[in-house]
């Protein structure tokens, strides 16, 4: 077997563990997660992820490898972080903007590491490969991409104005006054 061959045996057992510890991971994401379209959300991720890590047994079928005991130990400290701020905080406002947090390292942890292996297959000639592994790291993008959707339009407004308890209303204020050239400063 050659170098490249088993570089990339060795990226995807990672990208296998990787993918199923994050799978265990969801349900209990899931269960905390408050705001519907955030649960919505990694309903959807659970069920993508399902198919990735078929995606992954055949793309190692294709270089002639096998899912292994190797753990990815980045996935793990993302999950265990996860996990320590998940049962440091209550349900509400706060734990959503937490779980998309330690979603999206998740999300860009497999980010990078898809667009790493789709760029080795290409580099290699393996295109059909490249192609397999480009769809997964096309639904990683999607996914991140929704959960700042998510994040943007209701769960951290909605962690603000939480968290501010009426105070938004003056920080408009006080911008609105040194737009107009006023001395007040927002702090």
């Amino acid at each position: 077997m050659d170098e490249i061959s088993k570089l990339m045996i060795d990226q995807l057992k990672d990208a296998y563990s990787a993918e199923r510890q994050a799978l265990r991971a969801m349900p209990k994401m899931m269960k905390n997660a408050t705001h519907p379209a955030l649960k919505e959300c990694i309903q959807m991720h659970m069920e993508q992820t399902e198919g990735q890590v078929e995606r992954i047994e055949q793309a190692l079928e294709m270089v002639g490898g096998k899912p292994g005991r190797k753990v990815c130990e980045a996935m793990r400290g993302l999950i265990e972080e996860a996990t320590h701020e998940m049962e440091e905080n209550d349900r509400g406002e706060m734990m959503d903007v937490l779980i998309i947090a330690a979603a999206q390292r998740i999300e860009h942890y497999e980010i990078a590491a898809y667009g790493t292996m789709v760029t080795l297959a290409k580099a290699a000639g393996q295109t059909q490969l490249a192609d397999l592994l480009a769809q997964t790291l096309a639904e990683e993008k999607e996914t991140d991409q929704k959960l700042t959707g998510v994040a943007e339009s209701e769960v951290n407004p909605a962690f603000i104005t939480m968290a501010q308890g009426g105070e938004p209303e003056e920080e408009v204020s006080a911008n609105e006054n040194r737009k107009s050239g006023g001395r007040r400063k927002a702090s």
